[in-house]
């Protein structure tokens, strides 16, 4: 344990003066169109991959990468922690994600966000955000985007019962393009709600892209199941394994490095 907190602090030191290092430098895209801003967020999420990697021994592979097709889709991902949300850019040239308004307001980070028109969401009025939030995607899907959005809406810790929204459903039905599903395991290594970060293996994999046109109560149940079967065939390849029989009451630290 005294290692994972040297390795943590060390992490921490580094990645927060990483960050701000490529805001300030992403301030030089502002004149341009939206897409250098985006090369510059993968110039800025490959490295923070590999710092945390480096710093806390973490490992990270991708499956499925020649499973994500050309042209606008939906990409729905299993939410642990904050490492997918960089990490998920490498392999989508247009993400548009589907975020909490409260992230604007992080100064300079907000500020790119804006500027790379990603998609905001109010979840104080849930019904006209979710309005606006599908009015946003289809302007995205027109240009050629593909949207991001994470089904259960936050992260979860690992083994926690699933807890998806149906609004993914909503916007399925709404964009009609193709959706890939993510399974991961990020929470071994970047668990939410701590300050620690462990020498685990993250495997995050493409899945096989559900087709346009399902009816949305369809979509969603195969949808949920899809990655979170997957999700749990990772989890258990990674060494994590239950305790007292329920994932429920599971933590990170019970996977093998």
């Amino acid at each position: 344990m005294p290692l994972i907190i040297l390795r943590s602090v060390l992490f921490h030191l580094l990645f927060y003066p990483y960050c701000a290092f490529w805001f300030i430098l992403a301030i030089g895209t502002w004149p341009f169109p939206p897409g250098l801003l985006m090369a510059t967020a993968r110039g800025w999420a490959r490295g923070a991959i590999w710092l945390h990697a480096i710093t806390t021994g973490a490992r990270f592979e991708f499956r499925g990468l020649d499973r994500i097709p050309a042209g606008p889709l939906l990409v729905a991902a299993k939410h642990h922690s904050a490492w997918e949300t960089m990490a998920l850019l490498l392999h989508v040239p247009h993400a548009t994600y589907i975020l909490k308004r409260e992230l604007l307001r992080l100064p300079l980070f907000g500020w790119h966000l804006l500027k790379a028109k990603q998609i905001p969401i109010d979840r104080g009025q849930r019904q006209q955000a979710l309005a606006k939030m599908q009015v946003h995607a289809r302007e995205a899907v027109d240009r050629g985007a593909q949207i991001m959005i994470f089904p259960e809406g936050t992260r979860t810790k690992v083994g926690a019962p699933p807890d998806y929204k149906f609004g993914v459903a909503r916007m399925y039905a709404q964009l009609n393009v193709p959706c890939v599903p993510v399974a991961l395991t990020s929470g071994l290594a970047w668990p939410r709600n701590t300050l620690l970060h462990y020498p685990r293996r993250i495997i995050v994999e493409y899945l096989d892209p559900i087709p346009a046109g399902l009816p949305p109560e369809v979509f969603f149940e195969r949808l949920k199941a899809t990655i979170e079967d997957n999700t749990n065939r990772l989890l258990a390849e990674a060494g994590y394994t239950p305790t007292s029989g329920s994932e429920r009451n599971a933590s990170p630290s019970q996977a093998s490095a």
